[in-house]
């Protein structure tokens, strides 16, 4: 099985978020029948992520990691002579096939590394936060997401903001008797929008994007109550720019932090063509896996959408550097023979 046929057959079964154990199941099987040392780290109900170390049972000092499961909607798998087409093909399903060839690839070589799959990255981490809890020793992580095989300086963090405004109905004949909270979440709204967000020279802005607002009881009521949901994308801490929030905001409603994944600065080799991850991924949730790097055949502008593909030749290009990137690690750790 060569990484396309691998990469069709892993997007045909369905994994959108909570649903992976099928997909966990297949990729378990699959590497035990290529004599890994299989482990089911368990996350909740049926889910599991899928831990495979060397036939030897060594400890590596590298482990390939992704996540096993999609965003909605489920679509199969259609290819053309260029792509790979369905969802995950990109993000991250492509990955996960370039990985387990370049391990084989590697094993052949006798360079054993580990591979971790993860449920959960789309939606909360839930996969790396419980593997982060049973580590295995390795010296370096490389996580796979769509960089287009060039590695990430830097993946930018994300901190979710929900802005909540509360109002007085009256009928809307006579908007003088009530107090309109649409109005003021509105007004604080823009108020976000007018901040100077920060910057940061290697790594570009902090974003805002307003993903979701609701509010008031029909046409004809003045609206009691409205919020809204701000995803900030992160270039350094966030305590002036939970100031600034909190200050533009004011009294027209009040703020919760929901969550906050943080920016992480990432290691990078030389010589190799480079990006900044504007999204985040699960490496800050694997901190005892060693040091990451981030890298991974796909375009990341791809995910997520209608048309979510794969260039074939990316990801055979994906093997190579997957390979080429574990001899450059495993060089460094043994001190420059590389044996």
């Amino acid at each position: 099985m060569n990484v396309i046929s691998l990469t069709r057959e892993l997007v045909d079964i369905e994994s959108v978020t909570g649903n992976e154990a099928k997909v966990g199941r297949f990729l378990y099987d699959l590497l035990s029948t290529r004599g890994y040392a299989l482990r089911r780290i368990p996350v909740e109900n049926e889910r599991f992520n899928v831990l495979a170390l060397p036939p030897n049972h060594s400890i590596p000092s590298v482990v390939f990691a992704t996540h096993m499961d999609t965003v909605p909607p489920f679509t199969p798998s259609s290819e053309d002579t260029e792509r790979i087409y369905g969802r995950g093909s990109c993000d991250a399903k492509g990955i996960i096939a370039a990985q387990i060839e370049a391990a084989e690839r590697l094993l052949a070589e006798r360079v054993a590394v580990g591979l971790l799959f993860l449920v959960g990255e789309e939606r909360d981490n839930a996969g790396a936060k419980a593997a982060n809890l049973c580590p295995v020793g390795s010296e370096f992580l490389i996580n796979g997401e769509p960089t287009e095989n060039r590695l990430a300086i830097a993946s930018k963090g994300a901190l979710q903001v929900q802005i909540r405004a509360q109002g007085r109905m009256s009928h809307s004949a006579y908007p003088e008797l009530g107090e309109s909270a649409i109005d003021k979440l509105l007004e604080a709204l823009q108020r976000l929008q007018s901040m100077r967000l920060p910057t940061n020279p290697e790594v570009g802005p902090t974003t805002m994007n307003i993903g979701l607002i609701q509010g008031g009881r029909a046409p004809n009521v003045v609206a009691d109550q409205a919020n809204a949901q701000v995803l900030f994308r992160t270039i350094g801490p966030t305590d002036k720019l939970r100031k600034q929030i909190l200050e533009a905001v004011g009294t027209e409603g009040s703020v919760e932090f929901v969550t906050e994944v943080p920016f992480i600065k990432l290691n990078i080799k030389d010589s190799w063509p480079a990006m900044v991850a504007s999204f985040f991924t699960d490496i800050p949730a694997l901190s005892n896996w060693g040091r990451p790097f981030l890298m991974g055949p796909g375009c990341i502008h791809l995910a997520h959408t209608d048309h979510e593909h794969v260039l074939k030749e990316q990801l055979v290009a994906g093997v190579e550097a997957y390979v080429k990137l574990v001899k450059d690690l495993r060089t460094q750790h043994l001190g420059g023979n590389g044996q």
